[in-house]
C-alpha cells in the first residue's frame, strides 16, 4: 500500500477574467509554498498543466465559469488543497 496522500477536486472560477496573467501567478506562488505536486486540467478543454508552472497554467485558456480539476499529491496535499480551494473559490481577490 502507497504511503503518498492524493486528493481531487473540482472548483470552478468566479472571478471575472478568468485565469489571466494575475491569478495564475498567485495560483502558482501558492502551489510553490508546498512540496506535494499539483496538477490543474481544464475539464472544457481537457488540457492539463503543472500548478507550479505560470506559463503552463496560463496556456490552460481558463475564463470564467470554467471547471478545473486540482490533482494534489505529496504529505501537504491536504493544506495545498486547502490554500488553493480557498484563493479560488474568493475569486483572486479580484472583485
Amino acid at each position: 500500500m502507497s504511503s503518498i496522500k492524493s486528493l481531487k477536486k473540482e472548483l470552478v472560477l468566479q472571478n471575472t477574467n478568468g485565469l489571466h496573467v494575475r491569478p495564475a501567478s498567485i495560483f502558482v506562488q501558492t502551489a510553490l509554498t508546498f512540496e506535494s505536486d499539483i496538477n490543474v486540467r481544464n475539464m472544457s478543454s481537457n488540457q492539463c498543466a503543472d500548478g507550479k508552472s505560470v506559463m503552463g497554467m496560463l496556456m490552460l485558456a481558463a475564463p470564467k465559469g470554467t471547471t478545473l480539476r486540482i490533482e494534489i499529491s505529496g504529505a501537504d496535499c491536504e493544506a495545498a488543497m486547502a490554500a488553493l480551494e480557498e484563493l479560488i473559490n474568493r475569486g483572486f481577490d479580484e472583485e
